[in-house]
This record gives structure tokens, sequence and C-alpha cells, in this order.
């Protein structure tokens, strides 16, 4: 097997479950969820979503970051000017992610086992805004990546 597509393949199959996994749940999840439940219940199901999704988020950052090195190494000097951009705004996602982990998932958690509605909700709205914008880095890195060579 070629060495280079199996990277290639790990390294975009991990950024389609983070990417796509922040869209269902800003786009799809989050709305129905604020229709259809009163904030106690709300609040379980986003602590409950998020403990899974950001396990897996983990993996992918680990993956992508490998994979991304890889290649980058592999390509040295060589390496188009869109990974570059591509690298700056996965580590900027990153850094995203790790916040989102340590800081408000955490007082998510904390609130919510503690049946505090209203610092969970502030704990799940600082949440909504960082995947956001995680969510529109992500899909700007899409773009980068697959028209980065067209556009510079």
């Amino acid at each position: 097997m070629n060495v280079e597509l199996l990277l290639r393949f790990v390294h975009i199959a991990a950024a389609a479950i983070w990417v796509g996994g922040m869209f269902f749940a800003y786009v799809c999840l989050r709305p129905a969820a604020a229709e259809l439940l009163e904030p106690p219940p709300r609040l379980r199901l986003w602590r409950a979503v998020l403990a899974r999704f950001l396990g897996w988020v983990w993996v992918t950052v680990i993956l992508i970051g490998v994979t991304g090195m890889v290649r980058f190494g592999q390509a040295g000097s060589a390496a188009p000017p869109n990974w570059h951009v591509m690298m700056g705004s996965g580590l900027l996602m990153f850094a995203i992610f790790v916040y989102v982990y340590t800081v408000p998932f955490a007082a998510l958690r904390h609130s919510v086992d503690a049946e505090d509605w209203a610092q969970a909700g502030v704990a799940l709205g600082r949440i909504r805004q960082a995947v956001g914008w995680n969510l529109l880095l992500g899909l700007l890195t899409i773009c980068v990546a697959t028209l980065g060579a067209a556009l510079g």
C-alpha cells in the first residue's frame, strides 16, 4: 500500500469526523435540543454528547497532527503555501479545542453533576461560541486544502 495515500486518507477522514461532528452538533442537534427539551434534560444531554464527541476529537486531533507533520516533513521546503495555512489554522483549531475541553466543558460537567443549571447554561453558551469559531475555521481550512493550489 502507498504510505502517502494512507496518510492522506487518515488525515482527511479525521478532519471529516471532527468538522462534520461540529456541524451536526451546531446546526442540527443544538436547535432541536433547545426546541424540544427543558434545561435540565437538555444540559444532561449535552454533557453526555460532548463527553463522547470530545473523546473522539482527541483521537482526530492526534491523527491530524501526526499525519500532517509526517506529510509536511516529507515535503520539506517544497510544501505548498496552502499547507502552511492549513498548519496555522489547524494549530488555532487545536488551541480552541483544548480551551473548550479544559475550561467550559469542565465547568459544564461540574455544573450538571451539581445540578446548577444556570452555570451549566453559561458553560454551554461558551462551548457554543467556541465551536462556532472552530467550525468556521474548519470549513475555511477545507477550502484552503482543496482550493489552495488554485487560489495562490
